[in-house]
């Protein structure tokens, strides 16, 4: 099968198990948006070996493209990064997912979350595992600790999912402040009990959780650097952000 004719597979199992039947499109950019959505909605259910397997042969001939290697990044300060682009693209031990208190990923059929990208490109795998996670702590997640994953079908190895806390109204309380600097914390904790040597964060409740992006950067950069001066860490850290705003924000905090 071509990739075309994966995704027809893939869409035509979905649609099965739902008891529907829609018109698939044929160019592949319909093709894949519509795949996209019923994955990112189906419930963390069993599937099949034969569906895992043609999603897994998809996913990594998708997700070759534009690969970025850790390695070619250059450091702005002692083992921190700075990148601007989609962290799913980069090979790396780990990155970091801003999930869900459910922590089983975003079941709004193609939206732009980081939570719901990065389930897409690692697999169904992915949801299957963290609902397991939850069932077995028998409680949602709860805001600044760390779970990790396998990255599945990402270039990175390990995925570590945290909660960040809610802002309205752009005040950002101590209480806040803290429960985000714990995020980084965590991560960095877990993943290095775990023997990850370098990691990426994206930039943390800045989506829909409604935290100011300069302040979230000055918790990011303040909770990073705290921790590895305290445990005397030499873990690589990226910051990863997505547009030119965020990276200038970044830079001048980190010089």
């Amino acid at each position: 099968m071509n990739q075309t004719e994966r995704l027809h597979f893939l869409i035509s199992y979905m649609l099965q198990e739902k008891g529907e039947e829609q018109v698939i499109p044929k160019s592949f950019e319909e093709r894949f948006k519509m795949y996209r959505g019923l994955a990112n909605e189906r419930p963390a259910k069993k599937i099949s070996r034969e569906y895992l397997d043609v999603q897994d042969m998809f996913l990594r001939d998708y997700n070759k493209e534009n690969i970025v290697n850790f390695k070619d990044l250059e450091p702005i300060d002692d083992a921190l990064y700075l990148w601007q682009g989609d962290i799913t693209t980069l090979k790396i031990d780990a990155i970091v997912n801003a999930a869900n208190v459910d922590l089983i990923g975003c079941l709004i059929p193609n939206h732009n979350c980081i939570d719901n990208i990065i389930h897409t490109k690692a697999g169904l795998q992915l949801r299957l595992v963290c609902a397991k996670i939850i069932a077995k702590q028998g409680r949602k997640e709860a805001v600044g600790r760390a779970k990790i994953t396998d990255g599945y079908n990402l270039p990175a190895s390990y995925i570590l999912h945290t909660v960040g806390p809610v802002v309205t109204g752009n005040k950002v309380s101590p209480l806040k402040r803290d429960l985000l600097k714990k995020c980084y914390t965590s991560c960095l904790q877990v993943a290095e009990e775990t023997g990850i040597e370098s990691i990426a964060f994206c930039s943390i409740s800045t989506g829909v959780f409604g935290y100011p992006k300069k302040e979230a950067a000055e918790a990011a950069i303040e909770a990073v650097k705290e921790y590895k001066t305290n445990e005397d860490s030499n873990i690589k850290v990226v910051f990863n952000v997505f547009d030119d705003e965020a990276y200038n924000t970044y830079e001048n905090l980190l010089k």
